[in-house]
């Protein structure tokens, strides 16, 4: 006897089966512009990938099965591992293939050109698969820069981490055919002022140190090598500890617990005890901040990526949603007001990808002045606004799906429990927006560079060119009053950011993305309010953003 299977009707179909890569117009655009045509159908099969029924799928199971702590084995002794659903395995193994990782460095210095922009490209795309695992991709990265502070560490490590192969085993080094990286900055006393870290490091007759104190959040505990700060002789020094010692015996890295969070819930945060943690001095005693700021800086620029990647995630979300959905005779899409909703979602994750892989252009020229100067305040600005501006954007693509966004199955709420994140890890919204003051105060030449970036679209929107002069007053402002200076310190990131954005769009977008993004952000009555534009090219921009079936 045959049932008969009851079809619903007036329902989007799932998201899967595309490119996102190839349906993200603002990504592609920008990796021609600023890379090659090779380098982005060097990207199409990560694309392919990552849009595909199984890494959707992988990525909801990742979530749902959260990685689990075993302190002591069965007979007592101590092993601090971690257990991940077999789903994050899958991820990380193709992250790790596709060159996420430290590949970029050991490719730039190969001569390969563009390998910092197809990295980030491919970063920003691949995070639409399930964002909690770009944690320690992130980190293996950004490793690297600070790692050259020893050359001889940098030797041991870097071919490891550049490694495509992913090895999740506990092994030593030499066993290993590729391997991740995490950090340890912050303790429970201090926070972001790892000034006041307690962890002591001990000199030891073989030239090492051991370790004796703590770390209050360490993603992510599995991973191979760790750099972490600790109190030296002569102040904050920066380490670097192995998981696994070169003889095989594992490091005394006590896994206190695993973070409960909000969101990040597939990836492992941990809190550590160390007690005679063998260390590798990384740098001078007492020049840590400066040796793993380089680190820092790497992880901030995937903050922005990551940020960008869950914005592109939630508009083509939504704007397939309402493609799909009909209401009162028409489809979703085709309401104006829908339209316009959807019309300023896009322009936001458009502004968004343009910022965040100029800023990847950067990376790949280290000898130019300019983009190094440019890298220095833009790498803040863009942290502090894009990072910031991704939660309520994630709501109103979550809103676009009514109730159907409100359930687990739709995506949507992964999505928006973790868009809050990238505004917090690497430096919150305060430590950023002083950092753009300590950039101001102390390198004039990224003032300098900030200038010569904007005005290279001088003259061609007037609105732009008032945003420019508004904000050179602002600095003058704020400058000539140091009372005033911390109190304006969001405002006037959040303006010098919006400016840097408003001018890739006008030298680079399409006419009418540029035109609602200085009509918009830009103009003197704007409240941040979603769907509230007055004027443009509305369904244009829709149309641009819809994946195609």
């Amino acid at each position: 006897m045959r049932t008969e299977i009851r079809v619903t009707t007036n329902q989007a179909p799932p998201l899967v089966g595309h490119n996102v890569v190839a349906a993200d117009r603002a990504l592609t655009e920008a990796v021609v512009r600023h890379g090659s045509q090779e380098v982005l159908d060097d990207l199409l099969p990560l694309g392919a990938e990552a849009g595909s029924a199984e890494a959707r799928e992988h990525g909801q199971l990742a979530n749902e099965f959260h990685p689990r702590l075993t302190p002591y084995d069965r007979y007592g002794n101590r092993i601090d591992e971690v257990a991940f659903h077999p789903s994050w395995h899958w991820l990380m193994e193709r992250a790790v293939g596709h060159g996420l990782g430290a590949a970029p460095w050991e490719q730039q210095e190969a001569g390969a050109a563009h390998a910092h922009l197809r990295r980030a490209a491919g970063f920003l795309a691949w995070s639409h698969t399930e964002p909690g695992h770009g944690c320690p991709i992130s980190m293996t990265y950004a490793a690297v820069p600070a790692l050259r502070a020893d050359d001889a560490l940098a030797k041991e490590w870097t071919p490891l981490l550049a490694s495509t192969t992913y090895d999740p085993r506990l092994r030593a080094p030499s066993e290993k055919l590729g391997a991740l990286a995490g950090m340890g900055m912050t303790e429970k006393q201090g926070g972001s002022d790892v000034r006041a870290n307690i962890t002591q490091a001990r000199p030891t007759s073989d030239g090492s140190y051991t370790l004796h104190g703590h770390k209050w959040f360490t993603s992510a505990p599995m991973n191979d090598v760790f750099l972490v700060l600790a109190q030296a002789e002569g102040g904050v020094t920066c380490f670097v500890v192995p998981r696994v010692l070169p003889d095989g015996t594992r490091n005394q890295l006590d896994v206190v617990r695993l973070k409960d969070k909000l969101g990040n819930r597939s990836n492992a945060s941990s809190e550590l005890e160390l007690d005679g943690t063998v260390a590798i001095r990384l740098g001078d005693e007492g020049r840590g901040v400066r040796t793993i700021i380089e680190m820092v800086a790497a992880t901030r620029l995937d903050c922005v990526l990551g940020s960008a990647g869950l914005m592109r995630r939630a508009v083509s979300e939504a704007s397939w949603h309402a493609a799909h959905r009909s209401a009162f005779g028409s489809t979703l899409a085709e309401k104006p007001l829908m339209q316009n909703v959807l019309a300023d979602l896009a322009v936001e994750s458009e502004a968004a990808t343009a910022l965040a892989l100029r800023l990847a252009t950067a990376v790949d020229a280290p000898h130019d002045p300019h983009e190094a100067a440019l890298r220095r305040i833009a790498l803040p600005l863009a942290k502090f606004w894009v990072c910031k501006r991704t939660p309520g954007m994630v709501a109103e693509a979550l809103e676009c799906l009514g109730g159907n966004g409100y359930v687990e199955e739709s995506v949507m709420p992964l999505l928006y429990r973790e868009a809050p994140l990238n505004s917090v890890w690497e430096g919150s919204g305060n430590v950023n927006a002083l950092d753009v003051l300590r950039a101001l105060g102390r390198e004039p030449e990224a003032l300098d560079a900030w200038i010569t970036e904007v005005g290279l679209a001088r003259g061609a929107d007037s609105r732009l060119d008032r945003s420019i002069d508004q904000v050179l007053d602002m600095l003058g402002s704020l400058l000539g009053d140091p009372a005033q200076l911390e109190v304006g310190a969001r405002r006037l990131a959040g303006r010098m950011a919006a400016v840097l954005q408003g001018s890739l769009l006008v030298r680079f977008a399409p006419a009418e993305v540029a035109d609602v993004f200085c009509a918009s952000r830009l103009g003197g009555s704007y409240d941040g309010t979603y769907g509230a534009l007055t004027g443009g090219d509305l369904r244009a921009l829709v149309e641009r953003t819809t994946p195609a079936p």
